[in-house]
């Protein structure tokens, strides 16, 4: 009977240790997952508003390759993204009227090879260089700062547009919302005048007025030389005086 009681309370205690350690496990905060790398469409779909800017990224495959860079050893990128609004705003048939390589440009002339707080666009040196590019070089934008960060400008030299607000600031992207379309001066800038026709221009081989002939009957004759058909005719009116002179 001892023995039993002594085998009870020994029970009792083990599980009176057990409980605490139970209950101080199911009270631990599970661990946070890990943060996964950032999607920039899928950051543009929780904004609402740029579905538009999401079919031009899709169609020329801007949206899979800035994935993809992000996910490689980058200094971070920063996006302007323009809302549907701002794409309504355009003249009619802007975007049709785009080859697709200068949609892609359009599209990169969006994005900035590097992150950019809205902090760090206070000091920001312009022109900033963008992912597009051309024959006359990088497609460039001027990014500036009021102070105390009230207002950033971004201007191309055909449209200047402030920003809205902030999608995402997290290294390594940024994305920033515009309420116009950064048109790109290379496409959309005045275009420079033909050059004027040249004043000394020369007559073709097949002027007929610089080649054309003096006619036959205006060749001068020597001083004091008739005409042969001049001296046959006074030869034979010499003729007929001399035959009346004889009658």
């Amino acid at each position: 009977m001892a023995m039993a009681r002594r085998l009870l309370m020994a029970a009792v205690l083990c599980l009176a240790l057990a409980v605490p350690a139970v209950l101080g496990q199911a009270a631990a905060p599970p661990k946070a997952a890990p943060a996964g790398l950032p999607n920039v469409t899928a950051i543009l779909e929780k904004g609402g508003v740029y579905s538009t800017f999401i079919r031009l990224m899709k169609a020329t495959q801007q949206d899979t390759q800035l994935n993809s860079q992000l996910n490689g050893t980058s200094p971070g990128f920063t996006v302007f993204a323009p809302t549907d609004n701002a794409f309504s705003n355009l003249k009619a048939g802007t975007l049709n009227g785009l080859s697709q390589q200068d949609q892609v440009s359009l599209v990169q002339a969006h994005i900035i090879p590097k992150y950019y707080s809205m902090d760090a666009f206070e000091t920001a040196s312009n022109p900033v260089r963008t992912q597009a590019s051309g024959s006359d070089g990088p497609y460039t934008l001027n990014v500036t700062a009021t102070s105390n960060i009230q207002a950033i400008n971004v201007s191309t030299g055909v449209v200047t547009t402030t920003v809205s607000n902030a999608l995402r600031t997290d290294q390594p992207l940024a994305v920033y919302s515009v309420n116009k379309v950064l048109l790109p001066y290379a496409l959309f800038g005045p275009k420079p005048p033909p050059p004027a026709p040249s004043a000394d221009k020369k007559p073709s081989k097949g002027d007929s007025s610089a080649s054309a002939e003096a006619p036959t009957d205006s060749v001068a004759h020597p001083a004091g030389a008739a005409p042969a058909g001049a001296r046959a005719a006074g030869w034979g009116l010499a003729a007929l005086v001399a035959a009346a002179c004889l009658l």
